[in-house]
Order: structure tokens, then C-alpha cells, then sequence
């Protein structure tokens, strides 16, 4: 070998090993940076020498399965967020003002009167408690439609930020896609490109496809296109107020809707999804449930006659003086029920007609006698709501239960959701927790490992220097015995 090629191996040897040590010390430098995927420089021989290749640390396989978790637990979190919410607002907490309780301290004040049929005032302490059921199924009514406008302005906004993500993925896939047909380190420019990918699955389920020159197409997991060279719109219209059976505006991406999703583990993928989810699919539901016991209560509580239609009683609505047809589902009759002022002695109405009837003229007196003691229609309520009666299937619950176990059986259902929905969440967070570990382990920057890098090439470094001594004591040998 003749000292001059000796000399450029060494000068190779100092040039490469200052550009891996520039990489590693990059690398220790990002450490922190969780958007930053780690950089490994490989040494390639070439006659005489070699060079420094540069490339990131990658596993498409991870990557994507992290992706496909943190879409998943981003739609469970908001759900079970969303249900958070409505329970304090429907049920208020341990269900303290549920319609479930104050039903049943509505049902103990009517046992209360029938034990005392002659006591004025314990009757008026009965249809108090009647209103009480009334404000609680307006408050729940006003409640969840309250919630509904209030999780369409969310909608708006997370799809407001999806677009304004998708424009950002626009000039980062530019920029790696003009840089790889330059010839050009697009290292961080990936970076970016993969922690927009991160944020975007956040708001939507994400399927990517790679193509010529590193150019990235997105599309969702039901194959609506994201993007494609540039981004698909994504739109939605946000509704005013809502009234209960109204359906709300879809969010459409390239003229696709979003699907809700179902269940409290919810099948839905994606922030949007999930706030979908909650506005179409579990909001109405709980009013379907309230409306029903607002018809149950004005059917149970009706007043009858000989040779006369059912008329509404103590629970009326704007339908009056009919009565809603049993098994038949009333959008938004929760918000609707009243109490009857013939009963309302602040109206001038009279509390004892709950114990005689006649609040729909003489025709449905019962007490005919006109007895003090009279509880026989009292008792006759209480086991109304204790029999068994035709519910709309559309409340999601059984279609045939009493009046009383209905309104148990939906919180008992909203409890069994909010559960299911907190156990899922755990579920998904660490699924993506370990999915992102795994991805880290593989792609991220682990200090040891580089710092015993930087120890290898110090040595490397060391070792060229003392070949170009020797080279450079050769070179001034040879001077010296030619001059």
C-alpha cells in the first residue's frame, strides 16, 4: 500500500467518524423529544475507504399498531368523558336526583296520603312530590339536549383542528417528497410528517399507504380519503339547539360520513367518532327513556270513567285531555309533562282530588261517597306503577316492565355503560401505553446505547490520528533521505 492511499483511508477514516459522532451526538441531543425518531450511520466500504450512511431508525409495523391505538383509546376517552358528564347532569351524584328516586320518594308520599286519606296537607305533600318528578324530568330533558349542542360545538372545533392538521401534512409531505427526489437528508422532515400522523389519529382512525419518492396517502379505516396529494374536506354544519328526536348534523370527510360507534366499548375510532357517538347515539337514547316514564307516569296516573275516554290526571301535557298511547314513544314528552293545576292548591286547585278524582269533571269521581277516608283510588295508583305496562322498544330497555322498574332499569343500564366504557378506557390506554413503549424501544434514543457509541468512536478517532502520525513520520523520513 504507498503512504498516499494509506493517507487517504486515514482522511476517510477522521471524516466519517466525525459525521457518526455528529449523528450520535444528535441523537443525545433528542433524547427528550418524543416526535423524534432515533438516527443509526453505518459504515459502507468503497475502494480505498468508506463512506457514512444515515438512516432513521423505523418500524412501520409499530407504528401503524400505535396509530390504531391511539385512535381507539382517543374515541373511549372522550366517550367516557362524555358519560362523566351526563351523569352528574342527569343523575346527579350516587344518583341522588335521578328520576328513579324521586319517583320513589314519590311513590312513598302516595303511600303516605293512602295511610291518611283525611290529611290535607299530606296530600298536598304528595303532589309536591309529583312536582318534583315533573322538574326532574324537564331539568333532564333540558339537560341532555343542553349536552347535545354543547358536544356539536366540540365536533366543530376537533374537525376545525383536523383540517388545519391536514393542511400541516400537506408541507411536510412536500417537503419529503422534494427532498427525496432531490437526493436530500429528509430525516426530519419525516419526523414531522409522523408526529402530524400522531396527532391526526387523535380526531380519526388512520390507514396509510406509502408511494414512489416517500409520498403518503391517508385515508380512514371505513376508506374515506384523507389525503391525496392534497386534503380532503372535512365538513360539518353545528346545529343551534336541539329538541329531543332531532337528529344531528353527520361530519363528512371526502363526502363520507363518520360513523358513530356503539356500546360503552365502544367499535368507534377517533375523537369525532366518539363525540358522535355521544350526541347521536347515547343522548337520545336517555331521553327516549325519560319521555317514556313521563308517558308511563301520565297513562298510570290517567283518570277513568264510565262510559268515558281515559283522560290525563295529576300528570298532564300539552296533548291534553288524551292520553298518550301506551307502548308508543312521545319525543320529547319529559320536557313536556306538567302537573295538573286542578291539583295545585297554588293554583286554586285541590290536592284532594288525587284521593277522589273528578279533575276531568264528575264523570270521573271516584269517591262517590265523598268519604274523608277514602283511599281506595290513593292505593290503586301506587299499584299502577307497580304493574306491568307496554314500553317503545326505541328506549332500549324491555318493553314490558312496571312503571317503577323501568325507571331503575335505566339507571342500572347507564351504570352498566359508564362502566363498560371506564373498563375499556383503561384497557385502550394501556394498549396504546405498551405500543408506544414498544415503538420506542425500537425507533427512540436510548442514552447508554449512545454514550458506548461515542465511546467506540472516540477510540476510532484516536486510532486514525496515530496512523496519520505514523503516515505524517513516513512522509518527513522519506523528505529527509531525499534531500
Amino acid at each position: 500500500m504507498s503512504l498516499s492511499t494509506a493517507l487517504n483511508i486515514a482522511q476517510s477514516s477522521l471524516l466519517n467518524t466525525g459525521r457518526q459522532t455528529s449523528v450520535v451526538s444528535r441523537n443525545i441531543q433528542e433524547q427528550n423529544n418524543p416526535d423524534y425518531t432515533r438516527r443509526v450511520a453505518t459504515l459502507s466500504s468503497l475502494a480505498p475507504g468508506s463512506r457514512v450512511d444515515v438512516q432513521r431508525a423505523t418500524n412501520e409495523q409499530l407504528f401503524k399498531q400505535n396509530l390504531a391505538a391511539l385512535s381507539a383509546w382517543s374515541a373511549q376517552g372522550t366517550l367516557y368523558d362524555g358519560l362523566e358528564r351526563l351523569e352528574i347532569a342527569i343523575n346527579g351524584v350516587d344518583n341522588g336526583s335521578s328520576a328513579a328516586t324521586v319517583l320513589g320518594k314519590f311513590q312513598e308520599a302516595l303511600q303516605t296520603y293512602s295511610a291518611s286519606p283525611s290529611n290535607r296537607s299530606i296530600g298536598e305533600n304528595a303532589v309536591d312530590a309529583a312536582r318534583q318528578v315533573v322538574r326532574t324530568l324537564n331539568a333532564g330533558t333540558a339537560s341532555i339536549q343542553a349536552f347535545r349542542v354543547d358536544v356539536d360545538g366540540q365536533i366543530a372545533g376537533a374537525v376545525n383542528e383536523l383540517n388545519g392538521l391536514l393542511a400541516q401534512f400537506k408541507e411536510a409531505n412536500d417537503t419529503v417528497v422534494i427532498g427525496t427526489r432531490a437526493g436530500r437528508d429528509v430525516a426530519d422532515a419525516l419526523d414531522r410528517r409522523d408526529a402530524l400522523l400522531k396527532k391526526i389519529s387523535d380526531y380519526v382512525p388512520l390507514s396509510t399507504l406509502s408511494r414512489n419518492d416517500n409520498d403518503m396517502v391517508l385515508m380512514t379505516r371505513d376508506g374515506a380519503t384523507l389525503f391525496e396529494k392534497v386534503p380532503r374536506t372535512v365538513s360539518f354544519e353545528p346545529a343551534t339547539s336541539y329538541g329531543a328526536g332531532s337528529a344531528g348534523n353527520p361530519v363528512y370527510i371526502d363526502g363520507v360520513p363518520i360513523n358513530l360507534g356503539a356500546g360503552g366499548n365502544t367499535d368507534a375510532s377517533g375523537k369525532i367518532a366518539g363525540l358522535v357517538q355521544l350526541r347521536d347515539g347515547v343522548a337520545p337514547l336517555m331521553q327516549a327513556q325519560l319521555d317514556e316514564m313521563a308517558r308511563g307516569l301520565i297513562t298510570a296516573f290517567a283518570e277513568t270513567g264510565t262510559g268515558v275516554p281515559a283522560a290525563a290526571g295529576l300528570f298532564t301535557w300539552s296533548g291534553a285531555p288524551a292520553v298518550p298511547a301506551e307502548g308508543t314513544l312521545v319525543d320529547g314528552l319529559a320536557g313536556a309533562i306538567r302537573i295538573n293545576a286542578a291539583f295545585d292548591s297554588s293554583a286554586g286547585g285541590n290536592p284532594e282530588l288525587l284521593r277522589d278524582g273528578g279533575a276531568n269533571g264528575a264523570a270521573y269521581i271516584v269517591n262517590t261517597s265523598g268519604g274523608a277516608g277514602y283511599a281506595d283510588l290513593l292505593i290503586d295508583y301506587g299499584d299502577r306503577m307497580d304493574r306491568p305496562m307496554q314500553f317503545d322498544s326505541a328506549a332500549g330497555l324491555a318493553t314490558t316492565l312496571s312503571l317503577s322498574s323501568f325507571s331503575t332499569a335505566a339507571v342500572g343500564w347507564f351504570q352498566a355503560v359508564r362502566q363498560d366504557a371506564s373498563a375499556a378506557a383503561e384497557q385502550k390506554e394501556a394498549l396504546a401505553v405498551r405500543t408506544r413503549e414498544a415503538l420506542s424501544n425500537a425507533t427512540a434514543v436510548d442514552v447508554n446505547t449512545e454514550m458506548a457509541l461515542l465511546l467506540e468512536l472516540e477510540h476510532s478517532f484516536d486510532a486514525s490520528a496515530r496512523l496519520m502520525k505514523v503516515i505524517d513520520d513516513m512522509l518527513a523520513s522519506l523528505l529527509a533521505a531525499v534531500r
